[in-house]
């Protein structure tokens, strides 16, 4: 009984260090696929420039009339110059998650990634990982860049604010807004393996879909629909990169508003739900 206990213990450890080195080999393998695009490099090249630039012009243009703006108006200034560039680099992250996983399918190349990773859900979750450390790291020196950058900019112009807790939490929510938008693309990438597709479905609940529900509440009045159109991701998104130290969340004239981490809480909801119904038919259809 003993001599078979001796045996067995040594391969189950084998067998779960060999799983555990596996899934490390992915990930490892994921990164160089990712890291190898030319379109990555490119968007992330984007991701990190162009916020700055926008911020830097923002700052720039910034005129109070000759006043001095100190305390909570500073901060929230200097937040929304270091924020702003999101509105633009969320395009640019959707394209991103969608083409991750998009062009392995429209080349065929995930063949060879699910033959070498029998373990879909392996293979798509070191995806979705790889993607979602890239994405947050790159937008994370975006963002920091920028309030570091624009920050004497607004000091010269009379907009004296300062790095504290209250202004580095919607900076770091705005990073938290892009990775799961990100995320919510690859999933989307994956229900439909298709790349415009993909780009155009996501792009399309983003800013298309908060249009056409203000379009028909301005000719219906359906209060309901302020609360639907809260709750597309985009706008759940938002209160992420608010600054403000009030919590506003909750129901006003019939309408549910979200705060920061409601808004957290509903476009994380987005992407799990996306996330779910991409594994399943991920495992259910040929690759």
């Amino acid at each position: 009984m003993s001599a078979t206990m001796t045996t067995d213990r040594p391969r189950t450890l084998h067998q779960h260090d060999a799983a555990r080195v596996r899934f490390s080999g992915v990930l490892h393998s994921e990164w160089i696929k990712l890291r190898s695009l030319r379109s990555t490099i490119w968007s992330l090249l984007v991701l990190v420039l162009v916020p700055i630039g926008i911020g830097v012009l923002l700052a720039s243009l910034a005129d109070d009339g000759g006043r001095t703006v100190t305390g909570d108006a500073a901060r929230n200034a200097l937040v929304q110059y270091s924020t702003s560039g999101a509105t633009i680099a969320v395009l640019v992250v959707a394209v991103i998650g969608a083409l991750v996983v998009t062009g392995e399918y429209g080349t065929g190349m995930i063949r060879s990634t699910f033959s070498a990773v029998p373990r879909r859900w392996e293979a798509l979750a070191a995806k979705g990982i790889v993607l979602a450390a890239t994405v947050f790291v790159t937008s994370a020196v975006s963002v920091w860049a920028t309030a570091f950058t624009t920050l004497p900019i607004a000091d010269a112009n009379g907009v004296e604010a300062s790095l504290d807790a209250s202004v580095a939490m919607p900076l770091l929510g705005a990073s938290v807004y892009l990775t799961l938008i990100a995320l919510l693309a690859f999933a989307v990438g994956i229900v439909l393996r298709s790349t415009a597709g993909a780009i155009a479905t996501v792009l399309g609940l983003m800013l298309v879909a908060p249009v056409v529900v203000q379009l028909v509440q301005g000719f219906t009045h359906a209060t309901w629909l302020g609360t639907l159109n809260n709750l597309l991701p985009q706008n759940a998104g938002q209160p992420l990169m608010q600054f403000g130290t009030e919590d506003t969340s909750g129901w006003h004239d019939g309408v549910l508003a979200l705060g920061g981490w409601s808004g957290f809480a509903v476009l994380a909801a987005w992407v799990v739900a996306a996330s779910a119904t991409a594994l399943v038919l991920a495992q259910k259809r040929d690759a």
